[in-house]
């Protein structure tokens, strides 16, 4: 697919610096993209502070949402935002990323912080991209990528020296 504009979602807690030159290079392939910066603020506080940024930027539809670590599981309620306000959305990326799932009762984390999985979560083709090469330390994001594959989402493993802006171009493109 060709989206309007890709939205980077850095990790809560965290800045849009996180991504480093990512954005550029992307833009450099030609796509309009938007990282938004929310230093603070987790869970709905997130949600509600990216959907504010992302409509000020006045993005070109379809986004395709890209998420890094734990902002993975806010993408289902930050498209919810995206679609109340017609802004379609046209797929979903996960990097390094943890997944959606449905809220328990037993649930650590203050009510704030958690998010709810809208039933008809995801309404957009879905993909991951694992960029971590220190295999060692993650047997948990080999876990979730056997999980994305699963799903039957498409799975691109970023390898070095490429880079991670031609991996992530690559991915999306085949949403």
């Amino acid at each position: 697919m060709t989206p309007g504009s890709l939205i980077l979602l850095h990790a809560p807690n965290t800045t849009a610096a996180s991504w480093g030159d990512l954005p550029e290079m992307l833009r450099s392939y030609g796509l309009d993209v938007i990282a938004p910066d929310v230093p603070d603020g987790t869970g709905v506080r997130y949600v509600a502070r990216v959907s504010l940024i992302i409509t000020a930027t006045d993005p070109v539809v379809p986004l395709v949402l890209a998420a890094h670590g734990a902002a993975g599981p806010l993408l289902p309620a930050i498209a919810l935002a995206q679609r109340a306000a017609h802004r379609p959305v046209g797929g979903y990326v996960f990097i390094d990323a943890d997944l959606p799932r449905p809220a328990r009762e037993h649930d650590h984390g203050s009510p704030e912080d958690r998010v709810p999985v809208p039933a008809d979560w995801p309404e957009a083709p879905c993909g991951y991209l694992r960029t971590q090469v220190d295999r060692s330390a993650s047997a948990d994001r080999d876990q979730t990528v056997r999980e994305a594959r699963l799903r039957g989402w498409p799975v691109k493993e970023h390898r070095p020296p490429a880079a991670v802006a031609q991996a992530l171009s690559e991915l999306v493109a085949t949403l």
